[in-house]
């Protein structure tokens, strides 16, 4: 009988804290254990980790002639399969690495492109991981195709017999790689366009939507199944939710909302990513309210919610109301930070779930008003409005007037607010 044990790849880490670098973009010991925690989510076994010191990066190797050196020896000492880098490398440093090191070379943005294809399940969470990583491969491309002679059309000193028009294999490949980034773009915004219908059928419906959002791991999945008895897996484990899940969700006796789980951020997260990603991300600039997940038994929650708030803006949400969820507080010994948006919880037993619950409706209230309205039969263009722009719930033809049940945006109440019934009529 075969031996069907997968060997683990080892792997040794490497970092950059370069004085010239932007301070986000520089390894500390934080970023370097996130990096390992990486590794293994993706597959690997970490055996050993190098963080360099360095007023600014070698443009050829990265951190140097001599930390090269060292690194080698590190990884022949404990055969090693690949080095992994916290920084982004350019393609040419990651061509010279390579040669150097003997082993395959990743950067951050390769290996969290690579948990990514792991982890994606839906044909649209496949379709971003496949863009992105073909927009990360084609500017890598020279470095791995360094065995070909490189044909010119202009002469110079290609060998005999290669010279004239031609196109080289790597050519060949970054017109393929184009074709298919165009191709999967455009079966991107296919999903983006039905996305947008479900959207306006949603707002037409007066479902209102709260996102969750925070850095990855922070507790969304255990909070979206806390509150909604959903049975989403949700592991101890680095980007667990690659697809987007959405649930409805009672707030209260009187509102139902869709509550959305989303991918988690991470620092160094690779612009082109987030790019790819947003077909999903985009839901965050449609959605009523969102709740900011930080894991606050993590010593660098602070550090986390600015990636996260960081990235919110990036995405266009900046100014949608955001109510800060401080999770696990069960295992957070210290004092509890207070304010109007925030909520303290833990999302595994659920203690100070109904506060959140009584947040969100509260921040709903303060963004579309449900009201009982009779309308004067002369009012059919404010009766046509709501039936267009707002949700009408329910709807009573009377001798005098319409009476109509309905969640009105704050952007009409002016023109309907006459006509409200009071609540206690």
């Amino acid at each position: 009988m075969q031996d069907t044990i997968e060997t683990k790849e080892r792997a040794v880490l490497a970092g950059l804290a370069a004085a010239s670098m932007e301070p986000r973009e520089r390894s500390t010991e934080s970023s370097m254990q996130e990096l390992a925690a990486l590794a293994e989510t993706a597959g690997g076994e970490v055996v050993a980790t190098l963080l360099q010191n360095k007023t600014a990066p070698d443009p050829r190797t990265f951190l140097g002639e001599g930390k090269v050196a060292e690194l080698k020896a590190c990884i022949e000492a404990n055969a090693c399969d690949l080095a992994v880098f916290d920084n982004e490398l350019s393609p040419s440093q990651m061509r010279v690495l390579s040669e150097e090191l003997g082993v395959r070379v990743l950067d951050r943005s390769g290996l969290i492109l690579d948990i990514f294809a792991q982890r994606a399940r839906t044909r649209e969470g496949q379709l971003q991981v496949e863009l992105a990583q073909y927009q990360y491969l084609l500017p890598r491309l020279t470095g791995m195709w360094t065995h070909l002679v490189r044909q010119t059309a202009s002469g110079g000193s290609s060998p005999i017999g290669t010279r004239g028009p031609g196109e080289t294999q790597l050519e060949t490949d970054r017109r393929h790689i184009r074709r298919k980034i165009q191709k999967l773009e455009e079966e991107l915004e296919a999903v983006r366009k039905v996305r947008g219908t479900q959207r306006r059928r949603r707002e037409k419906n007066g479902m209102p939507v709260v996102a969750l959002v925070g850095y990855t791991n922070a507790g969304k999945s255990t909070l979206l199944n806390q509150l909604t008895g959903a049975d989403i897996p949700a592991n101890d484990r680095l980007f667990d939710t690659l697809d987007t899940t959405t649930r409805r969700l009672q707030v209260d006796d009187a509102q139902e909302v869709l509550l959305s789980d989303t991918v988690g951020f991470i620092r160094k997260l690779p612009h082109h990513l987030v790019e790819a990603f947003k077909a999903t991300l985009e839901e965050l600039s449609y959605a009523d309210v969102l709740l900011h997940v930080i894991d606050i038994s993590n010593p660098e929650w602070e550090t986390q919610a600015e990636v996260v708030d960081r990235l919110i803006a990036e995405l266009g949400a900046a100014q949608t109301p955001c109510i800060r969820v401080f999770n696990k507080c069960d295992a957070y010994v210290g004092i509890l930070p207070r304010g109007a948006d925030v909520v303290c919880i833990s999302a595994r037993t659920g203690e100070g779930a109904a506060e959140l619950l009584e947040k969100v409706a509260q921040t709903l209230a303060r963004k579309n008003r449900r009201a009982v309205l009779r309308l004067p039969y002369t009012e059919g263009a404010l009766l046509e409005l709501l039936h267009r722009e707002c949700a009408v719930l329910r709807t009573e033809y009377r001798d005098d007037c319409v009476e109509l049940e309905a969640v009105v945006k704050p952007e009409h109440w002016g023109k309907v607010n006459a006509y409200a019934v009071p609540e206690h009529d």
